[in-house]
């Protein structure tokens, strides 16, 4: 793999697990999704469009359209499946497992489906894949009675890594066909538009979860409540988060373009540890110090998991 698309990455790791820091505490993940989004193909589009016309307009494919149009649609799923996780379960539990459980599916559909056998060394990367997921989610407590909110944040951040698995094999295919810019271009227009509709048309018709309460901050010392987070504020937590999501994207938009699907997807992975570490250290998401080492131990495992996936032969 080379270095330039190691370091691509990586740092796409690193600003992935930022912006879903600021979506799982953003209070409305699904309605904030749809901004940062907005804001991220707002910033996108012009500078796509500018370079299309510098380069001579060249004809998009069409097969490429077809794949912008399908990964649209799988992003748009991934969006409200990682929102639902996120309105269930913290953070340090829904990111490990919704980006662990990616290459995971993979490496399955690649052996049910498609006929494919494992080396030894596959093996053991998937080995430690299904044993960090498993001290993630801990399941032998998610099926407790107390657990349903557990239990569905579980199954909706499967889901959301059912849905990276399959919007990753159809970009790999897509930004082959053009310039990974336009590609990505276009991708961030189709995909914040299923998004927006999808989110506008679910909330009326009761499809999806209405939109949460604001939470109004007491004081505790007989003054006025607290207002809850003012519409610049917000609109400023939205638009660092939109940056760092096109940022992400982007880097991994480009990686997909000089390397192979099979390294760079499993590689995506590092922020796993970055979001466990944020979500039980800065969030309070465990219960105690024994729970926070196991939870980052696990999300290290995960990613040592995916990694020696991907060099596998």
């Amino acid at each position: 793999m080379p270095s330039l698309a190691i370091g691509l990455v990586l740092t796409a790791a690193v600003l992935h697990a930022g912006w879903n820091v600021l979506l799982k505490t953003s209070g409305d993940t699904l309605w904030t999704a749809v901004r940062l989004q907005l804001i991220g193909t707002a910033i996108l589009l012009p500078v796509g469009i500018a370079a299309w016309i510098n380069i001579g307009r060249p004809a998009v494919p069409a097969e490429a359209l077809w794949l912008a149009v399908g990964s649209g649609v799988l992003e748009a799923i991934y969006f409200v499946c990682l929102s639902a996780a996120y309105r269930r379960g913290a953070l340090s539990l829904v990111y490990p497992l919704a980006r662990g459980s990616a290459p995971l599916l993979a490496v399955l559909v690649g052996i049910l489906l498609l006929g494919e056998s494992l080396v030894p060394l596959a093996v053991v990367g998937v080995g430690c894949l299904l044993l960090g997921i498993l001290l993630v989610a801990r399941p032998w407590q998610a099926f407790q009675a107390a657990g349903r909110e557990h239990r569905g944040a579980i199954g909706f951040a499967l889901a959301t890594g059912g849905s990276i698995a399959a919007y990753s094999a159809v970009d790999r295919v897509g930004v082959r066909l053009t310039e990974p810019w336009l590609y990505g271009a276009i991708l961030a227009v189709i995909a914040t538009t299923f998004l927006a509709i999808t989110v506008v048309v679910g909330r009326r018709m009761g499809w999806l979860a209405p939109a949460p309460a604001p939470v109004i901050a007491s004081l505790g010392d007989g003054s006025p409540p607290a207002p809850p987070r003012g519409r610049v504020a917000s609109f400023g937590r939205d638009a660092v988060a939109g940056v760092l999501a096109l940022g992400a994207y982007l880097l991994v938009l480009v990686a997909y373009s000089i390397a192979p699907l099979a390294t760079v997807a499993p590689l995506r992975e590092s922020g796993i540890v970055l979001a466990a570490a944020w979500g039980a250290l800065r969030m309070g998401e465990t219960s105690g110090r024994r729970e926070t080492l196991t939870r980052i131990a696990a999300a290290s495992i995960v990613v040592i998991g995916a990694i020696t996936l991907a060099g596998a032969k």
